[in-house]
């Protein structure tokens, strides 16, 4: 792959991670009610839920979605659903007098929310299949640009799920107040519920 292309496939994954989406506003409402321990089983679950997509892309699935509209919504509803739930779930949380949730986090289950609404997010796989070819060179092997991409990808959402989520997290954390604390669970809750609406809003353009 040329570098001026790889540079150029590096920008558009920037812009395109850094933007508010439903996995943006999961680990911003998750780190903002868990605080730092919310940390690593976010990113671990955003980046096992990219390469789901990227997998279900290259394997066909993106031409499927695409063309089915039944796949396509009922991904999106399972997907938005499960923000919502989780939404609500983090709007009735409650803090302790200690400015710390009563239920220590769990760490699977958190990892396994980010996996989930990553990876059930039916844009993120029609995203990867047209998104990819567009900085593919015809004339060089096409399994090593796959490869360079592909990893380039997950860095950059690595960084962007990390800032993100440890943004938060520190804005969280830095306030002990219980009644702060519930704000910000409340606030978590109702980015969920939003993200939950945004994902069920989603047009099926095939």
């Amino acid at each position: 792959m040329a570098f001026e292309i790889w540079i150029s496939f590096l920008a558009a994954s920037l812009l395109l991670c850094f933007s508010p989406g439903p996995t943006v506003f999961l680990v911003i409402a998750q780190a903002l009610e868990q605080g730092k321990k919310s940390v690593l089983p976010l990113v671990l679950g955003t980046l096992s839920g990219d390469v789901i997509a990227m997998t279900f892309s290259f394997l066909g699935m993106g031409a499927i979605l695409a063309t089915s509209a039944t796949l396509f919504y009922v991904l999106k509803w399972a997907g938005a659903l499960y923000l919502i739930y989780l939404g609500f779930k983090a709007f009735r949380s409650k803090a302790s007098s200690s400015g710390e949730q009563l239920k220590p986090i769990k760490k699977g289950s958190v990892y396994v929310s980010a996996l989930i609404v990553t990876a059930l997010n039916p844009k993120g796989i029609i995203f990867f299949m047209a998104f990819f070819p567009l900085f593919i060179d015809a004339n060089s092997p096409l399994l090593p640009q796959m490869l360079i991409m592909s990893t380039t990808f997950l860095f950059v959402s690595t960084i962007s799920v990390s800032t993100y989520t440890l943004f938060s997290a520190v804005l969280r954390n830095k306030v002990s107040s219980i009644k702060f604390q519930n704000t910000f669970n409340k606030l978590s809750g109702g980015m969920l519920v939003s993200a939950g609406l945004v994902t069920a809003s989603l047009k099926h353009n095939g």
